[in-house]
């Protein structure tokens, strides 16, 4: 679509349509680049294919154990609590911690590489290795590499290390020696073949935080359905083996975790048990002991027959008592243990029957937010919020525990001194039974608290036994490590396809922003959108190789497409005439040097002498004489002189053209000092008056336009003033200027060539072919260009 735009007077044209196949031709155009492209990226890529090492992935699936589905068998002694606080998503999180990940790599050796190289191409051995290398006395955090070449069966070639190139050392295979990066033993695996030998394998030993972060950057944990306790474990690395030896363990380590962590209660509880039988067995010892000593001072003396029932409302009442004073013993165990300051992040002996159900329930609440507490300060630290949250919770917990063992302890006290007083009044009759009696019978007393406290503790440690026994695992594998032993990168396809895509779309890019960016006159469009001046043709660029002498380019006979273009130009010349008149005096001009005035100008008069015309060049570029130049007439006279000299006669300026036999040559002679004042002289008008009687056409090399005054004197003379336009060269916002000169008439009956239009350099705008019909083609012979263009004509004809 184009519009009409008024600027300055100017009047423009703009198109705002881009046209798809000009865009096509134009970057077909440089085809060479695309497979030069193609070439360097699919070559680059497919190198890039042949060194990168193969990555291969291995998954593993695993269940989560939650009441849903765990058998109600399996806790017979446990409390449910402990199951109603595993989250799928912090087991998730706790298998992504990196202390689990440190203790994995430690287990199968991940921080070891074993490599050697197929081709260009690096392939982790891992266990597969022909060799094993140990590095003694070194922090987790070492890192070294270096190379191993085995000799024999007996000896191994080391080198390559960073501090030694140059250097190597012969090592005995099983036996530790120092080297300059520690202390190492080299022993033989079982894959160790006559094949390695004098094969080179990289050794590298990596920081153990540095393959943390690289596992845990390859592993993916991720839930398999929303609702459901199953859990995919995969992970990608450079050896399958290795990957599937890695969640392996990672599986195994977290459950021995898990399990440590569940049976941290079990074994607080039997500790505290333990050293409570300890106590109260030497108490009882003491205690049977004062028996022994007071029955034999007192030779075995019993009881009267009067105190005989005393005796027994006083024994019902210490019974009683006796488990009273058992209670409380138990609830002072808890204070005293509540009360310790060393053991305030320890867990509360649980299950224990010290308090009533109700406490029991939060004892279990507390230890197992004390074991997520610990879980989570490992992995992130105690300044976490998180952290925070639980100590307030678990303090809390903790002082709800303490007040209730104190409400306890206080309602056994006031119960035992209502028995005491109502034992005091049965005792008081009692008053007539001997000393040694009573006190025989308060030995007999201590001695049943501790017998019963004794055998309670007893059970409590097989019950707690049985409890740590039939601890079970938090995760359960389904379906083992495994995966395709095909690599999943890189691909071949993918890399070339990438190259192949690269190629293509990076030229395309660079040319469409070089055609972008390019302010140069590129074709006719870019002329006729901006110009009203009438455009006479289209010179095409021409080859070095095809310029004769003085650049004429053109042949009588000649059927190429320069030929073509200036029979053309000489056929739309006959259409410039002014006043019924045809132009004879044809003037050459441009914006600058370089735009092709002087090529055109020759070949121009040598196309109008092969009409049977008498044609004359004239260089009236005083000041450079380009065309002269050419046709090496430099020495002789020329213009300067004639305009100088009012003697001279015009017959000895006047030299034969040795490219075409009608066409005669005026050089500029010397280049003069003051060529303004020559060319407003009579004298040209002379010239020119003359040189019409003489010759059917006078073509005039002129000067550009706006850098002399020559051009606007000149144009006296000129019929027809052709404005060399160089496609490539002249920049378009130069054009509106051109468009002023036209309209403002400063230019006697200007027209447009446009000249170094590239052959085939299809862009915006027309895309003429010169030839068509003529010369002589193999129809035989395949033309991918002659192909695409009738393909293209095919398409403008129907659209």
């Amino acid at each position: 679509m184009n519009t009409i735009e008024k600027e300055s007077g100017v009047v423009t044209r703009r198109d705002k349509s881009v046209n798809i196949v000009d865009l096509f031709k134009y970057l077909l155009f440089h085809w060479r680049w695309y497979v030069l492209s193609v070439l360097v990226f699919g070559g680059f890529f497919l190198y890039q294919y042949s060194k990168t090492p193969f990555m291969y992935s291995q998954s593993e699936t695993v269940m989560i154990k939650t009441p849903m589905n765990t058998l109600a068998t399996a806790r017979i002694t446990r409390p449910s609590n402990m199951y109603n606080s595993i989250s799928v998503a912090s087991e998730i999180l706790q298998l992504k911690s990196k202390e689990l990940m440190r203790q994995t790599i430690s287990r199968i050796d991940g921080d070891m590489s074993y490599v050697v190289k197929q081709g260009i191409r690096e392939v982790e051995l891992y266990k597969n290795s022909p060799i094993r290398v140990e590095l003694t006395a070194k922090a987790p955090d070492y890192n070294c590499a270096f190379k191993a070449i085995p000799v024999d069966d007996q000896y191994v070639l080391v080198k390559g290390w960073e501090d030694g190139k140059k250097d190597e050392l012969r090592i005995a295979f099983d036996r530790e020696v120092n080297t300059p990066f520690g202390r190492v033993r080299i022993s033989k695996s079982r894959y160790y073949t006559s094949e390695f030998i004098g094969k080179e394998i990289n050794v590298r030993k990596s920081s153990r935080e540095a393959m943390v972060n690289y596992f845990s950057g390859n592993l993916k944990i991720t839930q398999m359905e929303d609702d459901a306790s199953l859990l995919q474990v995969s992970i990608d690395d450079r050896s399958p083996k290795r990957a599937a030896d890695l969640i392996t363990t990672l599986i195994t380590v977290y459950n021995e975790l898990s399990l440590k962590d569940k049976n941290q209660i079990a074994v607080n509880t039997a500790n505290f048990i333990r050293a409570r039988l300890n106590i109260i067995q030497r108490e009882l010892g003491s205690v049977e002991s004062d028996i022994e000593q007071i029955k034999t001072a007192n030779e075995g003396m019993d009881i009267p027959t009067a105190g005989q029932m005393f005796v027994n409302d006083s024994r019902e009442l210490q019974t009683e008592r006796n488990k009273i004073e058992t209670d409380i013993k138990l609830a002072e165990m808890m204070r005293q243990y509540l009360t310790d300051e060393k053991k305030q992040n320890e867990l509360i002996p649980y299950n224990t029957g010290l308090v009533d159900q109700g406490v029991e329930n939060q004892i279990s609440e507390y230890n197992t937010i004390l074991l997520r507490r610990q879980r989570l300060a490992d992995g992130s630290g105690l300044e976490n919020p998180v952290i925070k949250d639980i100590d307030r919770v678990l303090n809390e917990i903790r002082n709800n525990i303490h007040g209730a063992a104190e409400n306890a302890l206080t309602s056994l006290k006031i119960k035992r001194n209502n028995i005491q007083k109502i034992e005091n009044q049965a005792q008081g009759k009692a008053v007539q039974m001997p000393e040694k009696q009573r006190i025989l019978l308060s030995v007999e007393r201590q001695q049943k608290v501790k017998e019963e406290l004794y055998v309670f503790l007893l059970n409590k440690r097989e019950e707690n036994a049985l409890n740590q026994a039939m601890t079970e695992d938090n995760i359960r594998v389904i379906d083992p490590a495994a995966g395709s032993q095909q690599p999943i990168s890189p691909s071949k396809p993918k890399k070339f396809l990438l190259g192949m895509l690269l190629g293509f779309t990076l030229p395309t890019v660079v040319l469409l922003l070089l055609q972008a960016l390019n302010m140069a006159v590129r074709d006719r469009k870019d002329i006729e959108q901006v110009l009203t001046v009438p455009f006479l043709g289209e010179i095409p660029l021409a080859k070095r190789s095809q310029q004769g002498e003085a650049d004429v380019v053109v042949s009588n006979t000649g059927r190429d497409p320069l030929t073509e273009a200036f029979r053309i130009l000489r056929t739309n010349i006959n259409f410039m005439t002014r006043g019924g008149v045809l132009p004879k005096v044809l003037t050459f001009t441009s914006f600058s040097t370089g735009a092709g005035k002087t090529f055109s100008a020759l070949n121009l008069a040598t196309t109008l002498s092969y009409l049977d015309k008498q044609v004359v060049v004239v260089d009236l570029d005083l000041r450079k004489g380009t065309l002269s130049s050419k046709v090496g007439a430099t020495m002789g006279k020329g213009v300067s002189h004639y305009l100088a000299d009012a003697s001279l006669p015009l017959s000895s300026i006047i030299h034969k053209s040795n490219s075409a036999n009608n066409v005669d040559i005026i050089p500029i002679g010397t280049v003069a000092p003051n060529p303004v004042e020559l060319l407003l002289s009579s004298r040209l008008d002379e010239m020119i008056l003359t040189l019409r009687e003489q010759y059917d056409y006078i073509v005039v090399d002129g000067v550009p336009v706006g850098i002399v005054a020559d051009a606007k004197i000149v144009d006296r003379i000129s019929d027809l003033t052709l404005f060399i336009v160089r496609a490539g060269k002249t920049d378009r916002r130069q054009l509106p200027e051109l468009e002023n000169i036209y309209r403002n008439k400063q230019l006697s009956n200007l027209a447009v060539v446009l000249n170094g239009l590239k052959l085939g350099a299809a862009g915006y705008g027309y895309g003429y072919s010169y030839g068509y019909g003529y010369g002589y083609v193999d129809s035989n012979k395949f033309s991918l260009r002659r192909f695409i263009k009738s393909m293209t004509n095919r398409f403008n004809t129907k659209h």
